[in-house]
């Protein structure tokens, strides 16, 4: 039992391991556990109530906010997909040389654009790519997945671990990190992590053929029927909501037939007639055993299924549900998802299982995939949707992709570029740079402030405000000093370099069990007060704690980029380990050997 020297530290003790066990069995969202952490600290006496708050203002909250805002204009001028488009040809030709300008372009705007918003973007794009070239996209998605991690690595403003740890550095009394710290050690993860996923990681991924990956769609055949109302059907005369076939067998109906007229997504109160003819999701097998006693005639639904095809009637549309949406944790009953958005669903792709049936309680995580059928003059509808950045989902086909808006493009990188400047050369605190560029956006018509406010990804900004009171308490309440000085007096024989190797392991491992920015504000104080026990900078640890929190390959779930990706590649939990651990070690065993020399003790 560590001897702490009061009772604070057991205290915050406490909410740490609290915090942990949520992070990591998502019970909670994360920034609900955000606001928790405050309210235990500052209830039990740990932190002030002012020292609770200050995270919302803190400069490093605020340049996250700002920076989302900034990604959602860049990407709203459509210029990414544009060059990722371009990008198809040399795919079908150099399939090699693809890979490389594909994870380095994407590597580049990462380190300048949050990589959640980028990675959104780039998966449909990079699903199209994979088609015309003829090519599974299970080969190319974790590659834009961790180069847009490799990228982050390189900038100040890349990642919100970044900044983050740099916020929490200041709060320390230390000078801030400058925009390019970080690029030297950065670069090389670009350089090393995109060869190796060149040579080595692309024969280790998994190729799923046109026949795994269409599981979702094909499957449904055997869940898709039309069935007539015959004459005597105790069916005929009642309502839909009041009939068998939605008390008994759970039936979606997608469309009515009466004659000549056609009702989509016909309402609960719909009364059904004889002759009737309905358009279903539901159990076919279990619908042909009760045909007899209904009184109706089923006819398996055999219209080919092809995605985005659909003809004047209907599309089948895939979806991909991105981190911190609105259907994140909720059903789509819930949501009111067949009345807000006109679509019927039909399959969700749940992590590495299929799902048919009651679709409606299905409580949702980020990566899910949903095939649903809709009106094809909605999907026009659903296409300018994709420029809302708060839409709750990613449309899986060239339908989502924008055009390339060329005037747009040309002033909002002129106002990235004024930003970049001023902050990288002092003129102005970054926070301010991020939030004079968010008004020249408005001002300039890039972005209108509904765009501003829903553009901003509000459970990362509580998350960061929750972990900047979180290092307040572990300093105030000597827990950090305490866990630092055991570190230290049970390793300080072996070094400051295996001190800090030990460092990145710990935050390694962590990472991949829960949230990136959560680990880095755990392990950020300790680094710092390892550093002054060893009476040595603490750059070289705080470096090793943000590289280490943001190099998360091993599993799907320590990254939201690796999530998203999850159903959207078909892929299995065993996939990101049999590649992620590799590029973990080697990383890690980078990381001891250059840090040092690239940040000295």
């Amino acid at each position: 039992m560590l001897d702490f020297p009061h009772i604070d530290a057991y205290i915050t003790l406490a909410v740490i391991i609290g915090a942990v066990i949520l992070f990591i069995t998502e019970k909670l969202s994360v920034d609900l556990v955000a606001l928790l952490i405050i309210a235990a600290l500052v209830t039990t006496g740990v932190i002030s109530p002012a020292e609770g708050m200050q995270g919302f203002s803190n400069p490093a909250t605020m340049t996250v906010a700002f920076m989302f805002v900034i990604s959602a204009a860049i990407l709203k001028t459509g210029s990414l997909q544009y060059v990722a488009g371009q990008l198809t040809k040399t795919f079908q030709n150099h399939y090699q040389r693809g890979v490389v300008l594909l994870m380095l372009m994407v590597s580049a705007v990462s380190a300048f654009i949050n990589n959640t918003p980028v990675v959104a973007v780039m998966i449909p794009v990079t699903m199209q790519i994979a088609k015309n070239a003829n090519r599974a996209a299970s080969k190319l998605l974790i590659p834009i997945s961790y180069a847009s991690i490799f990228g982050g690595t390189c900038t100040l403003i890349g990642t919100s671990t970044n900044i983050l740890v740099s916020g929490i550095a200041e709060q320390n009394g230390m000078e801030p990190f400058g925009m390019f710290d970080f690029a030297p050690m950065g670069l090389v993860f670009v350089a090393v992590g995109s060869i190796f996923m060149i040579f080595i990681g692309q024969k280790l991924l998994p190729s799923r053929t046109e026949s795994d990956e269409a599981e979702l769609e094909d499957s449904l055949i055997d869940y898709l029927a039309e069935i007539e109302i015959l004459p005597d059907s105790e069916l005929a005369n009642k309502s839909i909501l009041s009939s068998a076939l939605v008390k008994q067998l759970d039936m979606e109906i997608l469309e009515l037939r009466r004659n000549s007229t056609v009702m989509n997504l016909p309402q609960g109160d719909t009364r059904l007639l004889a002759g009737d003819i309905l358009k279903v999701r539901c159990n076919v097998s279990n619908m042909k055993q009760l045909k007899d006693r209904l009184k109706v005639k089923v006819m398996p639904f055999t219209d080919d299924v092809e995605l985005d095809e659909g003809d004047e009637k209907s599309s089948f549309v895939e979806l991909v549900i991105p981190t911190n949406s609105a259907l994140e944790g909720k059903t789509l009953r819930e949501f009111d998802f067949r009345r807000r958005f006109r679509a019927a669903p039909l399959a969700i792709r749940h992590r590495e299982e299929v799902l048919h049936d009651r679709l409606q309680d299905v409580r949702l995580r980020s990566g899910d995939v949903i095939l649903v059928e809709m009106k094809t003059h909605f999907l026009e509808q659903w296409r300018s949707n994709t420029r809302d950045q708060n839409i709750p989902f990613i449309i899986l086909s060239e339908e989502g992709i924008l055009n390339f808006d060329r005037k747009s493009f040309r002033i909002v990188i002129s106002i990235i570029l004024g930003v970049f400047i001023t902050a990288s050369t002092g003129l102005l605190p970054i926070v301010i740079s991020t939030m004079l560029g968010v008004c020249l956006l408005v001002i300039t018509g890039c972005l209108n402030m509904k765009e501003v406010y829903r553009s901003i990804q509000w459970p990362i900004v509580f998350l960061l405000a929750g972990a900047l009171s979180l290092g307040v308490a572990m300093e105030n309440s000597g827990l950090a000093h305490k866990i630092a000085y055991e570190i230290v007096n049970n390793l300080q024989a072996f070094g400051p370099v295996a001190i800090l190797s030990g460092l990145y392991l710990l935050t390694s491992l962590l990472t991949e069990t829960m949230s990136n920015n959560a680990t880095a504000a755990l392990i950020a104080p300790i680094a710092i007060a390892t550093a002054y026990q060893l009476d040595v900078s603490p750059v070289p640890f705080l470096m090793a704690t943000m590289f280490a929190a943001s190099a998360s390959f091993m599993t799907p779930i320590g990254y939201q980029t690796n999530t998203m990706i999850y159903s959207a590649g078909g892929y299995r939990f065993g996939d990101f380990f049999k590649v992620g651990v590799w590029l973990n070690l080697l990383f890690w065993l980078l990381s001891t050997l250059l840090i040092p020399v690239f940040f000295p003790f």
